[in-house]
C-alpha cells in the first residue's frame, strides 16, 4: 500500500443515536439515509467517521452507520438488523458479495471496465470504487470514510489485487477533513502516467483516471451504449453531449456509417477520437464517418446549432440560426439520432445518456414522505427511498 498521510481512526467509542419514529421505521426497513432533522438524541459530539448506532424506544440496536456531522446526510447506514462489528473482515465480506453480483459480467470475458462497489447499493454509502482493468479509482463523497481506510484499502488490495488504486474526491468536501489527502493521490501503488486502457463489450476505450470526469469514464452508461450500437446498422447518428464517445464507438462498431458527436469540450472530443482509433480494427468502426461538433459555448455563440435563448427562470425558448427551415415532420425511414422514424416506436426509452430509469428514480425520490422530526406538518417533503437499481 502506499505511503498515506497520518489518518485519523474511529472513537473506540461508539455514538448512540435516536430517531424519530417514522426515520426509525424506515431505517428498520433498509433505508441508508439518517437526516439530521430525523435525529431526537445522540450521546456526544462525534466526528466524521464515527460509528454511530441506532437505537430504538426499547434500547434495541437498530442499526450502525458512519456519523458525517458535515452532512445533511447526519448518518449514512452500513447495516441494520443485529449488532456486527465494523472492521476489516466486515469490509472483505461486503466487497465479496459485489463481487458476486458483478460475476456473470465478468465472467463474459470482454468488459474489464466496471463498477465494483455502487454506493448505498452495494453498502457503502458515500463512495464508489470503478475499475479500468487493474487500475482502480475511488471516489469519495464523504469525509466520513477516511478513518476507515485503512482497514478499506487492504480488504480491496486483498479481493482484487490492484495495479494501483487512484483516490478521487467530491467538491464538496472540506479539505481539513481529508487529513492531507488529495485529488489523484495513490492509495495503492502509483498513479498512472497517462490514459489507462479497458475494454467495454468487446470495445477498447482509454480512461483519465486521474483527471477525466467522475473516475474516467461513464461506465453506468454501458447497456445504454450497448443498445444504441445494436441499432445503429446503416444509420446516421447524431451523439449529443458525447463526452469522451461512449456511444459514438459503440454505434460505430455497430455499423453505422457516419456519428456527428457533439460536446462543449475540445479535449473529450479529442478523446473521443482516439477512443475510436482504439478500435480501428474493426470493418465497421474503419468504414465510419466520423465529425466531431464543439457546441457554441454560449447562446448567440457562432455555430451551426440551434442555440437557446432564455427568456424567464421558467422557460427558454430555441432559436434556429438563419437560414432555411424545415417546416414539415420527417418522413417514415428518414434518420432520426441513432433510429430511424419507422422503428422510433421501438425504442426502449432508456437509450440515450439520460435513461428513464433514473427519471423514475428521481421522480420517485421527490414524492416519497419525509422522514424528519416534525411529523406531518411545517416540514418540506425530503427524498427518503431506497437507492436505483445496482449499476455494474
Amino acid at each position: 500500500m502506499a505511503a498515506l498521510p497520518p489518518l485519523p481512526r474511529p472513537a473506540a467509542t461508539r455514538l448512540a443515536v435516536r430517531l424519530t419514529p417514522d426515520a426509525l421505521r424506515r431505517v428498520r426497513g433498509g433505508h441508508p439515509w439518517v437526516f439530521a432533522e430525523s435525529i431526537t438524541s445522540v450521546s456526544r459530539d462525534g466526528a466524521p467517521g464515527d460509528l454511530a448506532v441506532v437505537f430504538g424506544p426499547d434500547r434495541a440496536f437498530a442499526a450502525i452507520g458512519l456519523w458525517d456531522p458535515a452532512s445533511p446526510i447526519r448518518l449514512k447506514v452500513l447495516h441494520h438488523g443485529k449488532p456486527v462489528t465494523v472492521d476489516a473482515a466486515f469490509w472483505a465480506s461486503r466487497i465479496a458479495a459485489a463481487r458476486a453480483v458483478r460475476r456473470p459480467l465478468l465472467a463474459t470475458g470482454d468488459t474489464t471496465g466496471y463498477r465494483v462497489l455502487n454506493g448505498e447499493n452495494d453498502g457503502f454509502p458515500g463512495l464508489v470504487l470503478d475499475a479500468y482493468d487493474r487500475t482502480l479509482v475511488m471516489k469519495l463523497y464523504s469525509a466520513a470514510w477516511v478513518p476507515h481506510l485503512a482497514d478499506l484499502l487492504p480488504a480491496v488490495e486483498a479481493a482484487l489485487h490492484p495495479a494501483a488504486v487512484v483516490l478521487r474526491l467530491a467538491r464538496q468536501l472540506d479539505p481539513a477533513a481529508l487529513h492531507g489527502l488529495e485529488e489523484g493521490d495513490a492509495l495503492v501503488g502509483t498513479p498512472p502516467d497517462g490514459p489507462v486502457l479497458f475494454q467495454e463489450r468487446g470495445l477498447w476505450f482509454e480512461a483519465d483516471v486521474v483527471h477525466g470526469q467522475k473516475t474516467g469514464h461513464f461506465l453506468d452508461q454501458r447497456d445504454n451504449r450497448v443498445l444504441a450500437g445494436s441499432m445503429a446498422a446503416g444509420a446516421r447518428v447524431l451523439d449529443v453531449f458525447a463526452s469522451t464517445g461512449g456511444f459514438t464507438v459503440h454505434a460505430a462498431a455497430g455499423g453505422a456509417t457516419e456519428v456527428v458527436a457533439v460536446d462543449l469540450s475540445e479535449p473529450t472530443l479529442a478523446v473521443a477520437g482516439r477512443n475510436l482509433a482504439h478500435n480501428s480494427a474493426r470493418p465497421e468502426v474503419a468504414a465510419c464517418r466520423f465529425r466531431p461538433a464543439r457546441r457554441p459555448a454560449s447562446p448567440g455563440a457562432s455555430g451551426t446549432g440551434p442555440q437557446a435563448s432564455p427568456i424567464s427562470r421558467r422557460r427558454s425558448v430555441v432559436r434556429w440560426p438563419a437560414g432555411p427551415r424545415r417546416r414539415s415532420l420527417p418522413q417514415p425511414n428518414s434518420t432520426i439520432g441513432s433510429t430511424t422514424a419507422s422503428s422510433i416506436r421501438q425504442v426502449p426509452r432508456s437509450v440515450g445518456h439520460f435513461s428513464s430509469a433514473r427519471c423514475a428514480s428521481s421522480a420517485q425520490r421527490a414524492s416519497t414522505l419525509y422522514a424528519g422530526s416534525r411529523g406531518s406538518r411545517g416540514a418540506p417533503p425530503r427524498a427518503s427511498t431506497a437507492p436505483p437499481p445496482i449499476n455494474v
